[in-house]
C-alpha cells in the first residue's frame, strides 16, 4: 500500500521526481526510523561509557544491542548540529551556524531529512526542541513534519516561549498552536512520540519517521528532586546533580519507548538512533584540573577539543544490524542523511550536494574501502566579514568564537595546535612544532573548506512577512543582528533598564501592500509599559517616528511596503533618554 506524498516547501522538486519514478514509492515493509537527540549530554554522561555515578540501564541496553560509532562527531553547540543533521550539509553552508542573532535559521531553500521521508510516503513527527527557526518558513511544521509538538527558541523558558514555562506543566506548540501540557518536559515529548507510534499502528500502513530532539539536558538544570537527590546526597555540585537527574529521567523514558515498540510489534522493523548534540554541559567542571567524568576527553560543550564534539552514536535495528559491533572509522552528523537514504532505500533527487558520506556499509559490517577523510568542526558566529581565520588568529577578533578543528583518523588540528589523537586521545601534547608539514597541510584544507562553506559572504537569512502561510507573524530580540550590545534570550532581561542594545532584522516582504507593524518591549502574554517616550522604525527606505505615552505597552506603525528583502531596525527612547531596540515585532499584512 502506498500513498502519494504531501509535499511541503521547498520539496515540490521531490514530488516531480517521484511522479517520474513511481517505483521509488516506499512500501509498508520499509523500516520505521526514530532519531533521538539529547541536548548537552556528552559521551561520558552514561554508565555504559564508564561514568561511575550514573545509572542508565536503558541506554546501556541500547549500547549493547546497537552498532556503536566510536569516532563520531557533531558541532560544539546545538543549532549547528541540528542543521547539519537535517540537511547532510555543513551548518555554515546552510545558514544556521550559531544559536541566536538570526544565525539559527535554516535557509528556506534547503531540503530537510523530514521532507525526504515525507516524500517517500513516511508519516513524520517531531517532538521537542527544533532550534532552526520558529516562524514561516523555518518552523518544523513547514519543513516536512506533519505532526509537531515543540517549544520555540533554544529552550522552553527562553524569550519566544509562553510566560511561566519552567520544564513542568508548560505550554508548547502543537502544529503551531499553543497548548498546555501536564508533566515534565521530557516525559511530555516521549509521550507524544509514543502516542504517534500507537496512532500510526492503528490508522496507517505507512512507515513512520520520528525526530525526537529533546531539550534535556540543557539548562536551566531542572528536574524532580527524586532524580537529583542521590547525586546531591553523595556530594555532587547542585547543577551536576540536577543534570545527572535529567539524564536518569531520560533513561527512564527511553525504556518506555522500547516497551512501546515491543507492544506495538514494531521493534524489529524500527531503526532507533541515539546521539548527543554536543559535548557535556555539566559532566565536568573547572579549569585545568576539572572534576567530574568526561571519558578522558579534553573540553566540553562549546569547545573544539574532542570533548566538545565527539559524542555517542548508537544504531539499533534488531535482526538487521549486528549488536555490539563498533565502528572506529571517522563519522559525523552530516553522514546521517545519506546513511538513512541507503538504509531505507529512499528516493532522493540530488538537488544540492551533500557533505556527508553514507556509512551504511560500516553499520552492516561489510568489507568496504573507507579511505581516510577530513571532517571540519567550527564554532562560528555572525562575524565572517571581519576577516579570514589563520592558525594564529584565535582570540584576536576574527569572530566571537574563533575556534575550529580539522579531524582525520590520526590528527586533530585545533586552532593551530596539533594532536596525534591515536597516541594522545586526551590531547595533552601539542606536536605542531614537530610536524610543521602536517600543520601546513591541515590548515590549507581548513582554509579551502572555510572559503567553500562561507561563499555566501555571510548573507542574511531573512524573516518572511506577508506570506499566506503565516500572517500575522512575529520575531524578537534574540533574532536580530546586533548593532549595539548584543542579544538577550532570558526573559528577566527584558525589564533591565541598564541594558542598552539594538540590532536589525533582515525581512523578506513576500507581498507588497499595507502592513500593520507593532513594536513592544514585552511579550503579549506578559504585557508591561515600554517606558518609552518616542519610537522610530526604519525598514528599507522608509523611516518613521512618533511620540509615545510612557505608560503605553506597544506602538503601531501602518506602512506600505514593497516586495523584496530589506533591513528593519527600531529605536525606543525611554524616559531617561536611553535608546534601545524594540524587543518584539509583530507584522500583519492587511
Amino acid at each position: 500500500k502506498v500513498r502519494m506524498p504531501i509535499i511541503l516547501h521547498p520539496s515540490s522538486f521531490i514530488l516531480i521526481f517521484l511522479i517520474l519514478h513511481p517505483s521509488s514509492l516506499i512500501l509498508a515493509s520499509s523500516p520505521n526510523v526514530i532519531l533521538i537527540v539529547t541536548d548537552d549530554q556528552g559521551y561520558g554522561d552514561m554508565a555504559c561509557h564508564g561514568n561511575p555515578w550514573l545509572k542508565t540501564p536503558n541506554l546501556d541496553r541500547m549500547h549493547a544491542e546497537s552498532v556503536r560509532l566510536e569516532d563520531y562527531h557533531v558541532d560544539p553547540v546545538c543549532t549547528p548540529t541540528r542543521a547539519a543533521l537535517m540537511t547532510g550539509r555543513y551548518s555554515t553552508r546552510v545558514g544556521a551556524w550559531a544559536v541566536t542573532e538570526g544565525r539559527q535559521l535554516l535557509n528556506a531553500d534547503e531540503v530537510t531529512m523530514a521532507e525526504i521521508f515525507l516524500s517517500n510516503c513516511y508519516n513524520t513527527g517531531m517532538f521537542g526542541k527544533w532550534h532552526l527557526g520558529d516562524p514561516y518558513p523555518y518552523g518544523p511544521r513547514f519543513r516536512g513534519f506533519e505532526n509537531v509538538v515543540c517549544h520555540k527558541a533554544g529552550g522552553v523558558d527562553e524569550i519566544g516561549n509562553p510566560d511561566g514555562n519552567d520544564f513542568f506543566d508548560d505550554t508548547y506548540f502543537r502544529n503551531g498552536k499553543p497548548e498546555h501540557f501536564k508533566g515534565y518536559c521530557t516525559d511530555v515529548f516521549f509521550s507524544e512520540a509514543i502516542e504517534f507510534i500507537h496512532e500510526n499502528k492503528k490508522k496507517s500502513s505507512n512507515p513512520f519517521f520520528i525526530y525526537l530532539p529533546l531539550n534535556a539536558m540543557h539548562g536551566p538544570f531542572t528536574v524532580a528532586e527524586k532524580y537529583s537527590k542521590r547525586f546531591t546526597d553523595t556530594g555532587h555540585p547542585e547543577l551536576r546533580a540536577k543534570f545527572y537527574g535529567m539524564i536518569e529521567n531520560f533513561d527512564e523514558n527511553l525504556g518506555r519507548l522500547f516497551a512501546t515498540l515491543k507492544k506495538t510489534e514494531t521493534e524489529k522493523n524500527t531503526i532507533v538512533i541515539f546521539m548527543g548534540d554536543n559535548g557535556t554541559a555539566q559532566g565536568i567542571s573547572g579549569g585545568r584540573k576539572p572534576t567530574g567524568f568526561n571519558a578522558g576527553m579534553r573540553g566540553k560543550k562549546g569547545s573544539c577539543y574532542e570533548g566538545g564534539h565527539r559524542v555517542a552514536g548508537f544504531v539499533r535495528w534488531p535482526g538487521e544490524l549486528k549488536a555490539g559491533v563498533e565502528v572506529h572509522q571517522l563519522t559525523s552528523n552530516h553522514d546521517w542523511l545519506p546513511t538513512l537514504i541507503d538504509l531505507c532505500e529512499l528516493a532522493y533527487p540530488k538537488l544540492k550536494p551533500l557533505d556527508g558520506r553514507s556509512f551504511a556499509p560500516l553499520l552492516r559490517g561489510e568489507k568496504v574501502d573507507w579511505p581516510d577523510r577530513t571532517i571540519f568542526v567550527q564554532r562560528q558566529a555572525d562575524q565572517f566579514e571581519k576577516g579570514k581565520v589563520t592558525p594564529k588568529t584565535r582570540g584576536k577578533g576574527f569572530n566571537k568564537y574563533p575556534t575550529y578543528a580539522v579531524l582525520t583518523e590520526k590528527w586533530r588540528f585545533v586552532d593551530g595546535e596539533l594532536y596525534d589523537i591515536v597516541s594522545d586521545p586526551d590531547q595533552k601534547k601539542n606536536v605542531a612544532k614537530q610536524h610543521p608539514n602536517v600543520v601546513t597541510d591541515l590548515y590549507a584544507r581548513y582554509s579551502k573548506h572555510f572559503d567553500d562553506v562561507s561563499s555566501h559572504k555571510c548573507a542574511w537569512t531573512p524573516f518572511h512577512v506577508g506570506a499566506n502561510e503565516e500572517n500575522p507573524t512575529q520575531f524578537n530580540v534574540r533574532d536580530w543582528h546586533p548593532t549595539e550590545g548584543g542579544v538577550i534570550w532570558k526573559k528577566e532581561h527584558l525589564s533591565d533598564d541598564a541594558k542598552v542594545i539594538n540590532g536589525f532584522w533582515a525581512v523578506n516582504v513576500k507581498q507588497a501592500g499595507d502592513y500593520r507593524i507593532r513594536l513592544a518591549r514585552h511579550p503579549d502574554d506578559r504585557p508591561a509599559p515600554m517606558n518609552a517616550v518616542s519610537a522610530r522604525i526604519r525598514i528599507g527606505d522608509i523611516d518613521k517616528s512618533q511620540k509615545v505615552e510612557s505608560t503605553a505597552k506597544d506602538v503601531t506603525f501602518n506602512l506600505k511596503l514593497n516586495y523584496g528583502i530589506v533591513k528593519l531596525q527600531t529605536w525606543l527612547t525611554d524616559t531617561a533618554g536611553k535608546v534601545r531596540g524594540a524587543y518584539y515585532i509583530y507584522f500583519e499584512k492587511l
